[in-house]
């Protein structure tokens, strides 16, 4: 098909709403496996900006500002990359869904859909590689195919998180392990390693145990009238928020405690827990990563993550003195020359990780330095506190529905003679790991991550796919720019790795797992739960012990059930997925359980 004409590559002022100027030219069907150079560089940067900024999408835009931009070369870059990326991408030939808006791509359509299956449905109808569509029609990759999501995961410098998750939270928390990459990562990774090995989160699994003892008695005082209807998962975020506080940099958030008022730092990261876990970014946070001078235009998202970010700091800055300063009278007091490795102990991550940092076998270039220590206090709150949460939330929902299989793990647990187990007692309960790793497979808390190439690529492919042309391919060209979402759900509920009965809440499959889940790249049992690669989650072992020792303490001592119909429930497709109740969406996330004491417990 020959070159478009002038005429077509100009867009159209209409009153046809989103499907007005740019469709009328850019999203004509001719074939996408061509775009001419040609095209990019005729289309008018001050018509594409007015059709982004125009109907109340942003904000009116004046004459003398629209002046401005056409004589901004650096704008008019930025806005050829973004229009390559965008109208240029290889991935155009994949197939996939059509787009029900132009500014919103298939964005709102799978966050307003109910339940978690839309990318289940299809990869069912177009295969284990398809594409949609993020803000202004960015193609978005999806594949279930295992090599495509190995080389994804271990070419970690090759594919990052997307600058518009990025840029915010890094600015105003600071670089942690969460929002660096590369060298940095590295340095970071090989730093923070030893503070989350075996031994170190064996110290700390009594934390784990003390703290759901303490959410059994709260529960305990909920309940001393009779059976109560609980939100359990507010309490076991309260919970997991006192444990990585403990755990995590020796704070007492006292989250639990009835008397008690939330701390100044409780505050601050609820605030800020509640501006960063939105499951769609804003058109606006979109366009900022692509031109970053819109960042000067008001947020309020901006504002509440910069408040509570600026009180983390604070506080953040305190410990990370106070540890300092305890290390080194530690090793005064004990005549030692400096801090070494084999004095890795400590009753928190973070003293943990500063003795590693100060250790004198520790060459200078690769220390962090305080800002980076600093940075990790919010990365420990981020990552460790509601992912532990909703998982256990998410395994309360599963047993409530299957009291025999609630029945069978109390049995279990109420074989150890002890309420206050170790680490290694709570790993040798052989049905409590299977209800863990049925839980973390068809309840991940973390439903999908997305990842951008930060250049031109290749990914192979075990299996070949079919484009929307009929031609067949045995890898997939990606180019700059272009994301890549990886499907931990759906791949945890294909039934072709997990059968026939792979949406059903199964613990006995873990007796005998299928062999096809071995090509699965994760850190952890086969499950994308954790990822894979380089950038695979460091806590991963910490979470794990905490949540059998949540499950260890409440299944012991309560009976849980299903107050009302199961579809008074509702679940929607976000990247972090929580359940709430449909008659009350004014109340947000919630799972109202009604909690019984176990008459057999005392």
């Amino acid at each position: 098909m020959g070159h478009l004409t002038h005429q077509e590559t100009q867009p159209r002022r209409t009153a046809e709403g989103s499907g007005g100027s740019i469709q009328g030219s850019l999203m004509r069907r001719y074939n996408p496996s061509f775009v001419s150079p040609e095209l990019l560089v005729q289309l008018q940067v001050s018509n594409i900006l007015d059709y982004c900024l125009r109907d109340g999408v942003l904000f009116d835009v004046s004459r003398r500002t629209r002046s401005a931009v056409r004589s901004n070369r650096y704008l008019s870059w930025k806005l050829y990359r973004f229009l390559a990326v965008v109208y240029g991408s290889p991935l155009r030939v994949l197939p996939g869904p059509p787009s029900p808006s132009l500014v919103y791509g298939n964005l709102k359509q799978m966050f307003s859909t109910e339940g978690t299956t839309l990318p289940d449905e299809w990869f069912q109808q177009y295969g284990k590689c398809y594409v949609d569509h993020e803000f202004f029609m960015t193609p978005r990759l999806w594949t279930l195919d295992p090599l495509a999501l190995n080389h994804v995961l271990t070419h970690e410098s090759d594919y990052a998180r997307p600058e518009v998750n990025l840029r915010d939270l890094a600015n105003t928390l600071g670089k942690g392990i969460l929002f660096v990459r590369g060298d940095k990562h590295r340095q970071q990774r090989r730093i923070m390693n030893p503070a989350f090995g075996p031994m170190q989160v064996r110290d700390l699994t009594e934390i784990f145990v003390k703290k759901s003892n303490e959410l059994r008695d709260y529960w305990l005082h909920a309940t001393k009238a009779g059976p109560t209807v609980i939100n359990v998962n507010a309490d076991l975020s309260k919970m997991t928020l006192d444990v990585i506080g403990q755990a995590g940099f020796g704070y007492d958030f006292n989250a639990l405690n009835l008397e008690g008022k939330p701390t100044e730092l409780s505050l601050a990261f609820r605030k800020l827990f509640v501006s960063t876990s939105g499951g769609q970014t804003s058109v606006l946070g979109y366009l900022t990563s692509w031109f970053p001078i819109l960042a000067i235009i008001p947020s309020k998202r901006r504002k509440e993550i910069a408040s509570a970010a600026a009180v983390i700091r604070r506080v953040g800055m305190q410990l990370v003195a106070e540890r300092k300063a305890a290390i080194l009278r530690e090793a005064s007091e004990n005549h030692k020359d400096g801090v070494e490795r084999k004095d890795l102990k400590g009753r928190d991550l973070l003293t943990l990780l500063i003795k590693a940092n100060m250790a004198k076998d520790v060459p200078e270039s690769q220390r962090l330095s305080d800002a980076d220590v600093l940075g990790q206090i919010p990365t420990f709150l981020l990552a460790g506190h509601e992912t532990t949460a909703t998982a256990s939330t998410w395994a309360l929902y599963a047993l409530s529905q299957r009291p025999e299989i609630q029945q069978k793990l109390r049995e279990e647990l109420l074989s150890v003679d002890t309420d206050t187990p170790t680490m290694d007692e709570l790993n040798a309960l052989p049905y409590l790991d299977a209800v863990v790793r049925e839980t973390l497979r068809l309840h991940s808390p973390i439903t999908f991550l997305v990842r951008e190439a930060k250049k031109d690529d290749v990914i192979p492919l075990s299996e070949p796919f079919t484009d929307r042309y009929g031609r067949v391919h045995k890898e997939i060209r990606v180019a700059k720019g272009n994301k890549v979402a990886l499907p931990v759900i759906a791949m945890h509920r294909l039934k072709e790795i997990w059968g026939e009965d792979a949406m059903e809440f199964k613990p006995e499959r873990w007796q005998q797992p299928p062999e096809e889940i071995s090509a699965i790249p994760g850190v952890w049992g086969h499950l994308l739960t954790f990822i894979g690669g380089p950038r695979a989650c460091i806590g991963y072992r910490f979470s794990l012990v905490e949540l059998k020792a949540i499950m260890f303490s409440i299944i012991r001592g309560f009976e849980f059930e299903m107050p009302m119909p199961l579809e008074e429930y509702q679940i929607k497709t976000a990247p972090l997925q929580r359940p709430s109740v449909r008659n009350a969406p004014e109340k947000g996330w919630q799972l109202p359980l009604l909690v019984k004491p176990y008459k057999g417990a005392a």
